[in-house]
């Protein structure tokens, strides 16, 4: 089957087809890097990500751009704030944004322009605007003028804009600015005390956040591209202002041939907020979650879908991620060196389990295939990685000698390698799952004493001496161990 995709802009789901024959461009709004990345940035660049790989893993070449936000009211506040110069509280939060991006195994964008390059553009495009009546000059700088082009109101959202002018009351800018109307939005802002500015035909000042994007997606793709992205609060105001700025400015619609929006991410059925006490940073929940297990619960959800983040979905994300690598790792330690036997060719009505087991496993892959069609479905795709698991890991019981198993080992590790790994995204480094555990230094200082602990606590449970094996154990847990009791004996490791 084709790509198709769900078109914010048509509201409906389409056929994907390109400008330009095997090759995709794609602008996805980047963040405004005042402080460290969020949950909703996982989700958002996340979802993109995972986009940028199947359309790879398809033939596509894609050019995919990322913007930075660099200069913007809320770092100006924080640079305020905190007497830190702008640009060092920039450039720190880029770094951590790529060291938060590497940790969810999300791939590198192919360009990552910042806003403060392209103000002369900028400029240059609001000169035109105001020439081609679009825009105008006020007392506190530059604004579009939206009944300029009534007819690319509301090509996201759907709002009316003769429902706007009804609902609008007279209101204008309440900061008694000299915005004309009250859905007009600014392109460029008149300089104000202590902030960081630029020289302009209309003085000095800084550009408005929305005229960014404009400018940079016309430098790197012209008119015109093929995929624009971001999260659903994007829609509006941004992108329609980008749809006017833009459209406008060239003469040419639309801007995009494809708009793509991601969900929500709540938190226990709530909104992410600071004041609720909700709020986590990447950086804070990769402490506590490992940042495949967070990648395979926001990819086990459509990309539009909202999610509801809780301990549950977490748990089920850990439990799941575990089995796949567990069957993953097991498929790396039975490859070794030596002669491999041809596999029989799939067969779903075989009564042989190989081939039958094959078969179902083809099947499994055309079905993860069918659903990355159907506007990139990672929810149904990883239903069928994780029905395969099961089945590789029945499979890798099925071979008769070693080069039978080395042959079916090679399969599940590409399969999985395949679906999992290159497309989801999920599977560790197989240099990272075969190494061997480093030791923890701290553990083996204490080893001997504890070692020598669990002698004597044995001893004390085979005299049913309870008190002094309670004794015992109490001492175990001043020295941070916790003890597991196995059928091979006990276990130990440090809290």
């Amino acid at each position: 089957m084709p790509l198709r995709v769900h078109d914010t802009r048509r509201r409906e789901k389409v056929d994907f087809t390109t400008q330009s024959p095997g090759r995709v461009s794609m602008y996805v709004c980047g963040v405004t890097v005042y402080d460290r990345c969020h949950l909703g940035h996982a989700r958002c660049y996340i979802a993109f990500d995972l986009i940028h790989r199947w359309l790879e893993a398809s033939g596509y070449d894609v050019d995919y751009v990322q913007n930075f936000t660099d200069i913007d009211d809320k770092i100006i506040i924080r640079s305020i704030e905190s007497g830190e110069d702008w640009r060092a509280i920039v450039d720190r939060n880029i770094n951590t944004y790529y060291e938060d991006m590497d940790a969810l195994n999300i791939l590198r964008a192919d360009h990552y322009p910042r806003c403060t390059e392209y103000v002369e553009s900028m400029i240059h495009i609001i000169e035109d605007l105001i020439e081609k009546g679009h825009a105008y000059v006020a007392n506190d700088g530059v604004y579009f003028h939206v009944d300029s082009a009534p007819e690319k109101y509301g090509q996201l959202t759907g709002q009316s804009i003769d429902a706007v002018r009804q609902g609008a009351g007279g209101r204008v800018d309440a900061t008694g600015g000299g915005k004309r109307d009250h859905k007009d939005f600014a392109l460029w802002k008149q300089a104000k005390p202590g902030e960081p500015t630029w020289p302009s035909p209309w003085g000095e000042g800084r550009p408005g956040w929305h005229i960014e994007c404009t400018a940079m997606s016309l430098d790197h793709f012209g008119t015109s591209f093929d995929i624009h992205g971001g999260g659903h609060d994007l829609r509006f105001p941004h992108h329609e202002a980008e749809i006017f700025q833009s459209e406008c400015h060239t003469g040419h619609a639309p801007l995009a041939g494809y708009w793509l929006h991601n969900g929500f991410v709540n938190i226990d059925g709530e909104k992410m907020s600071k004041s609720l006490g909700n709020f986590w940073t990447i950086r804070d929940i990769i402490q506590k979650v490992d940042p495949f297990v967070l990648r395979l619960a926001l990819v086990n959800a459509h990309y539009r879908s909202p999610i509801d983040m809780n301990e549950q979905l977490l748990n089920d994300a850990k439990r799941n991620h575990t089995r796949i690598v567990q069957v993953y790792e097991t498929a790396l330690r039975l490859i070794t060196e030596g002669r491999q036997h041809q596999l029989p060719e799939p067969d779903l009505a075989s009564h042989d389990p190989l081939p039958k087991t094959l078969g179902l496993l083809e099947r499994l892959a055309e079905g993860f295939a069918q659903a990355m069609d159907d506007d990139f479905n990672s929810r149904e795709a990883v239903a069928k990685v994780l029905a395969a698991t099961k089945q590789l890991q029945h499979l890798m019981t099925l071979g008769s000698d070693e080069g039978d198993q080395r042959a079916i080992a090679t399969y599940a590790k590409e399969w999985l390698e395949e679906t999992a790994g290159n497309i989801l995204g999920i599977l560790p480094s197989p240099d990272l799952l075969l190494a061997e555990p480093v030791e923890d230094p701290r553990k083996a200082e204490i080893a001997e004493q504890v070692e020598a602990l669990l002698v004597k606590r044995n001893d004390a449970r085979a005299n049913k001496d309870w008190p002094r094996a309670d004794a015992i154990r109490d001492q175990l847990n001043e020295l941070g161990v916790t003890v597991t009791d196995t059928a091979d004996g006990p276990v130990w490791e440090l809290n």
